[in-house]
C-alpha cells in the first residue's frame, strides 16, 4: 500500500536527454530561474553540464528538488531549488476549481498543465530559490544550480505531476482527491427530486405474461435493386469493380433473404469468377465487361476462352452444371440404357456413349451427378464444345433445349 509519505518523494536516476524544455511549463520553469540571475555565461555553462550528463539522480520532495552535480572538482557538490508548498486550504481551492471544470481535469489527467492554473502552480518571481554547496559566491544561480534547473525542466515536461509535487502533493493523492470531489460535483448537478415512478407489486411483476406475435416481415424485393453510378475518377477505385461489388453485394443479399442461403458459400475462388462472368453474357460484351473477363481470367490463371465456356454453362445451370462441363464420371448403366433408345424413337439420331457423355456429331449430351442432362454443341469437324438450352431429367427435353 503507498502512503502519503511514500507518494510525496520521487526520485529519478535518467532525466530525458537534451537540455532545452520542450513544453510552454518547461520553459516557464526555466524563465523563472533565468530571470533571476545576471550572468548569462553561468546560464550557458549551466546547459552545458545539463546535456553533457553533469546532473546525477534528481530526488522531488515538497518545496524542494535535489541533485549532486559534478563540476571541475572530483567531489560533487549538493545542489536544490526550493519552490514554497502550498497549505492545505490553498490545495482544497486549487483542487475544488479543478474538479469543478472538465477541460481543467482532462487537460491535467493527460499529463499536460491546464494554462487556468499557469499562474497558480508556476514559480512567481522570486519563488524558485537556487541552493548548492559549491565556493561560487556569486549571484545565484550558479552553474551547477543553473544546470539542475535545466534538468528539471525536461522532468516537467515528461510528467507535470513532478511539479504538483514541488508544490505539496503527490500524484497518487491528488487523482484520488480529484475522484472525490468531481464524484460529489457530479451528484449535486443531479436533479434533487427523482422521477416519480409508480410502485409495482413484486407478485405482480414475477406474474407471467404472453407476448404479442411478431410483426409479418415485409416482402422480398422482385429482384435487386441497381448501384449508383460511380464517377470515373482518376484517384477513385474503378467505377466496373464498384458497380461489380456493389450489384453483387445486393443480388447476394436478396438471395439469402430469399432463400436462407448464401450463393457463393464454399465456392473456390475459380467457381466465384465464373460465378461473376456469368452475369455478362458473352454476346455483345461491352469494353467494361472485357476488361472484366480479362482480369478475372488473369486473377485465376485462366484464359478467356475458358472463362467465358464456364460462365456458359454457370448460366446453364449453376454450380452442377460447371461440375458437368468439367468432370468426366462413370455414371450407371441404366440412364444410358434408357436415354438412347429413347433419343433414336424421337429421330434425333443415333448417339455415342462416352463415360457419361452422349455424342452425335455436332451435339452431345452430358449426364451431371444431379441426374439431369445437359446439351452441348460444337461446330462441324471441331472438338469444342459449348453449354446450350436448359438441363432436364429427359435427354430428349435437354437436346431440344
Amino acid at each position: 500500500m503507498i502512503t502519503a509519505r511514500d507518494d510525496r518523494r520521487r526520485t529519478f536516476e535518467t532525466v530525458p536527454a537534451g537540455a532545452a524544455a520542450v513544453s510552454w511549463w518547461g520553459r516557464a520553469w526555466v524563465s523563472a530561474l533565468e530571470e533571476v540571475s545576471g550572468d548569462p555565461a553561468r546560464l550557458a555553462r549551466g546547459r552545458g553540464y545539463a546535456t553533457d550528463g553533469h546532473v546525477d539522480a534528481v530526488t522531488v520532495t515538497p518545496g524542494r528538488i535535489v541533485a549532486y552535480v559534478r563540476g571541475s572538482r572530483p567531489r560533487p557538490y549538493r545542489t536544490e531549488l526550493t519552490l514554497p508548498a502550498f497549505a492545505d486550504a490553498e490545495w482544497g481551492e486549487l483542487l475544488e476549481d479543478v474538479a469543478a471544470d472538465p477541460a481543467t481535469l482532462g487537460a491535467l489527467l493527460e499529463r499536460e498543465v491546464p494554462q487556468s492554473l499557469a499562474g497558480t502552480v508556476l514559480p512567481g518571481a522570486g519563488e524558485l530559490v537556487p541552493h548548492c554547496s559549491c565556493p561560487d559566491f556569486g549571484r545565484p544561480p550558479c552553474k551547477h544550480a543553473a544546470a539542475l534547473c535545466y534538468r528539471a525542466a525536461r522532468l516537467l515536461d515528461e510528467d507535470p505531476f513532478v511539479l504538483l509535487l514541488l508544490r505539496g502533493r503527490g500524484e497518487r493523492e491528488l487523482l484520488e482527491d480529484l475522484t472525490r470531489r468531481n464524484a460529489a460535483h457530479a451528484a449535486r448537478e443531479q436533479p434533487d427530486t427523482a422521477p416519480d415512478f409508480p410502485a409495482v407489486a413484486a407478485r405482480g411483476a414475477l406474474v407471467r405474461t404472453v407476448l404479442p406475435p411478431l410483426p409479418a416481415p415485409l416482402a422480398a424485393p422482385a429482384a435487386a435493386g441497381l448501384p449508383p453510378a460511380y464517377p470515373a475518377d482518376p484517384a477513385a477505385p474503378d467505377p466496373l469493380a464498384l458497380d461489380q461489388l456493389a450489384s453483387d453485394a445486393a443480388a447476394r443479399a436478396l438471395a439469402l433473404l430469399t432463400t436462407g442461403e448464401d450463393p457463393i458459400a464454399g465456392l473456390s475462388l475459380w467457381h466465384d469468377a465464373v460465378r461473376l462472368a456469368s452475369a455478362h453474357p458473352t454476346a455483345g460484351l461491352t469494353g467494361a465487361a472485357r476488361t472484366l473477363y480479362r482480369d478475372l481470367a488473369r486473377a485465376t490463371g485462366r484464359t478467356t476462352t475458358d472463362l467465358a465456356r464456364a460462365a456458359a454453362a454457370w448460366r446453364q445451370g449453376g454450380r452442377p452444371a460447371l461440375a458437368a462441363l468439367e468432370e468426366a464420371w462413370d455414371p450407371p448403366a441404366g440412364p444410358f440404357d434408357r436415354a438412347r433408345p429413347a433419343l433414336l424413337a424421337a429421330a434425333q439420331g443415333a448417339f455415342r456413349p462416352e463415360r457419361n457423355r452422349l455424342t452425335a456429331h455436332t451435339r452431345q449430351l452430358r449426364l451431371g451427378r444431379d441426374a439431369l442432362w445437359y446439351a452441348y454443341e460444337s461446330r462441324p469437324g471441331d472438338d469444342d464444345w459449348w453449354p446450350t438450352g436448359r438441363p432436364s431429367s429427359d435427354p430428349v427435353t435437354a437436346l431440344r433445349g
